[in-house]
């Protein structure tokens, strides 16, 4: 809304942005970040999705019109000047560490739990691990419009509890988030989604990530710190901040995801190829994979010896999850599920010949929900009536959704079976996969190749060692 408001602003319209009373904090924060800490707003004293037709009608005829109205005529005003953001290597707080903490906590620069302090010996260690300069920009960050710069990711880095040897992976993170194909602007929005790193690669090993039981739980400092970092980062450089509600308006919200690690042993052993080939990477390379995640199955244990019986209860779960959100996909063209394997159950597939395509075409073939389920959702979501044959027509979806007239009538929950991404972690002992449900377009997958320091290995030699998790 403040976007749009700024472009018709610039062309010279007058614009007053109509906002409900729970969007007010962040259309003002937003505006604030965009240059515009003055907005025109009319506000809609209510939650349009729950109230009727006739409050509804009431709300706009007696105070949003009128309101929109007396807006329209107010001057625009001078942006107020604001306080620059701290430049590199500013000392901006002395003391001890209970001091350093209350001080950023108080700035809203942490994510309620303790950093560590980013001296500038710990940040220049961090540099020692890139050839980049600290300067170098790697993208303009919404909604606050922040350059986020190689020094900036060393700094979060060292918050976090990351070591100085991630730096090469934070960097590629920080690279795809960047990428507008992310679409990091809308991480605020109402669902609440949070990013996933995937780590797929030799450095997996090199820096002692945990990818077999408990892999997706805190406790690695290399997959916990690196998740905790994105999160930070994002708060920090990009401005997403959900206490107090500000520019991130996740209804419930969810905690930030670890980092996922592939076991490159299992995928190999077994002849498949890893994640990173599948994103078109080579073997040789580390790649980071950053996606949203907006639900998480239940843990769906799959038992049997043949790819059938395994699947009874994968395609069941993982079409659950989805359940009527699936609707999104379909409005936004964007659906990429992620179907994460403990290495038991992949066994059982790769044994029987089976591909990860083969499963990718089984899911999109078997996955299918009635037409009219997803319709009714968006109402409740949005309030507003949608078809899928508009979808159809607006060519944004294949014909066959639109196959009949049957209100009904199943239709696939997956646009596309190559979307369907496939990584082996977990108990290799236990049969066990979760399904992890993007966002539509928000937070598609988009992968960067790690890239080493000329003197890696000297560096590497040079970190304190971590202890092996066996």
């Amino acid at each position: 809304m403040s976007r749009a408001y700024l472009a018709a602003e610039q062309a010279g319209v007058r614009a007053v942005a109509v906002t409900a009373t729970a969007f007010m904090g962040m259309q003002r924060a937003t505006g604030k970040a965009i240059g515009l800490p003055d907005l025109r707003i009319a506000e809609y004293p209510g939650v349009i999705t729950i109230d009727g037709e006739e409050t509804f009608d009431r709300n706009v005829r007696e105070r949003v019109f009128p309101e929109l109205m007396e807006r329209i005529r107010e001057p625009v005003k001078a942006a107020a000047k604001e306080a620059a953001d701290p430049q590199p290597r500013d000392i901006i707080c002395r003391g001890g560490f209970d001091d350093i903490q209350e001080h950023f906590h108080r700035r809203l620069w942490t994510d309620g739990l303790p950093i560590v302090p980013p001296t500038l010996d710990r940040v220049e260690r961090f540099l020692e691990f890139t050839d980049r300069d600290p300067g170098e920009v790697l993208g303009v960050l919404l909604p606050e419009m922040r350059e986020a710069t190689v020094w900036s990711v060393a700094v979060n880095g060292v918050m976090a509890g990351c070591r100085p040897e991630y730096f090469p992976i934070l960097l590629a993170v920080v690279e795809a988030v960047a990428d507008p194909e992310f679409r990091l602007l809308h991480a605020g929005a109402t669902p609440g989604w949070e990013p996933l790193v995937i780590v797929s690669g030799d450095l997996v090993r090199t820096l002692n990530f945990n990818y077999q039981a408990g892999a997706m739980r805190v406790g690695s400092q290399a997959n916990t710190s690196i998740g905790r970092f994105l999160r930070l980062f994002m708060r920090n450089v990009a401005g997403l901040r959900s206490f107090p509600g500000q520019t991130d308006k996740g209804t419930l919200g969810m905690t930030f995801n670890v980092a996922l690690a592939e076991n490159d042993e299992a995928v190999t052993g077994m002849g498949w190829q890893p994640f990173r080939v599948d994103r078109g990477f080579s073997k040789e390379d580390t790649v980071v994979t950053v996606q949203s995640v907006v639900a998480i199955s239940p843990p769906i244990y799959s038992g049997g010896d043949t790819p059938e019986t395994q699947l009874e209860f994968i395609t069941s779960i993982f079409g659950t999850t989805c359940g009527p959100w699936t609707f999104s996909g379909l409005v936004y063209g964007n659906w990429h599920p992620l179907l994460v394997m403990s290495p038991v159950v992949a066994k059982v597939f790769a044994d029987n010949g089976w591909t990860k395509d083969r499963i990718r075409q089984h899911l999109y073939d078997s996955l299918k929900i009635p037409a009219s389920t997803m319709e009714r959702y968006f109402w409740h979501v949005a309030a507003s009536r949608w078809k899928v044959k508009d979808a159809v027509d607006e060519g944004t979806i294949p014909a066959l959704y639109a196959a009949s007239d049957d209100p009904d009538r199943l239709v696939p929950m997956c646009l596309k079976a190559e979307w369907i991404n496939i990584v082996l972690a977990g108990d290799p002992g236990r049969n066990q996969s979760r399904a992890y449900i993007n966002n539509h377009e928000h937070g598609v997958p988009v992968s960067r190749r790690v890239v080493l320091p000329a003197r890696w290995k000297e560096l590497l030699a040079s970190a304190q060692p971590q202890a092996r998790i066996i």
